[in-house]
């Protein structure tokens, strides 16, 4: 569903990711976990072409992005660790901007439903601008999932959620990974990406040291069967204590 191949970003004679391959297949849910700089925003921001990389392919639902970027975008759900949402758009009318801007009908009983999970319909004519930092991350995720993507990509996406609303994400995550979607997350959140991911890919200075579960990982390591998804990634990336 989502195909990485040798995907290489610089900046200039810096190399923010090196030669990184993996898929994410459909039904499943991918945690990106990594030290900071170790290359995974970057990494999302050239899925969903906010970046462009200096070479390497990325392919969305069997759509090239470097040759069909209409059709390889419009699979993909974004959210970015700072949502920056249109300010003079109501909680509503940027699902109403969604919908028009993927040429779908304007789903009410979907869009309550998502408004009411994420503790947003009460705000829902309310103007962005005035959503705290909290509600403006809930007010990202629900855009992401009105469309129904193929893909979903969210960078630190429980950072600022009340306990409620990383809950409700979670759940949302979890259908959707029943419904086939391909789900890609960055977090430093080791425990909730030992619970939430399938597999993992670990990321350190813009390379892959590992990818695979939490048992493939126990297997590679000297540490005990015992070992957390923390222990395992402080003992890989050469960060112990």
């Amino acid at each position: 569903m989502l195909e990485i191949s040798g995907l290489t970003k610089r900046f200039g004679a810096f190399t923010a990711v090196q030669n990184l391959s993996f898929v994410v297949r459909p039904g499943e849910i991918v945690g990106l976990l990594g030290p900071n700089g170790a290359g995974k925003t970057t990494t999302l921001r050239c899925i969903a072409s906010i970046l462009q990389p200096s070479s390497g392919k990325i392919a969305l639902d069997g759509h090239d992005l470097g040759t069909q970027p209409e059709a390889a975008k419009r699979r993909l759900a974004y959210v970015p660790e700072v949502p920056n949402p249109y300010e003079m758009l109501t909680v509503y009318e940027h699902l109403r901007f969604i919908a028009a801007a993927y040429d779908s009908p304007m789903d009410l009983p979907w869009a309550e439903e998502l408004l009411q999970r994420m503790d947003l319909w009460g705000k829902r004519h309310e103007l962005a601008a005035s959503l705290s930092k909290g509600m403006r991350q809930k007010l990202a995720c629900v855009c992401a999932f009105f469309h129904r993507p193929a893909i979903y990509c969210f960078d630190e996406p429980l950072i600022g959620l009340d306990p409620k609303g990383a809950r409700e994400l979670k759940n949302l995550l979890a259908e959707r990974r029943v419904e086939g979607a391909a789900i890609l997350v960055s977090t430093h959140m080791l425990d909730t990406a030992e619970r939430l991911c399938d597999r993992v890919i670990i990321m350190h200075r813009g390379e892959m040291l590992f990818q695979g579960t939490v048992e493939d990982l126990q297997e590679r390591s000297s540490l005990t069967h015992a070992a957390t998804l923390e222990d395992l990634f402080l003992h890989l990336t050469g960060e112990e204590v």
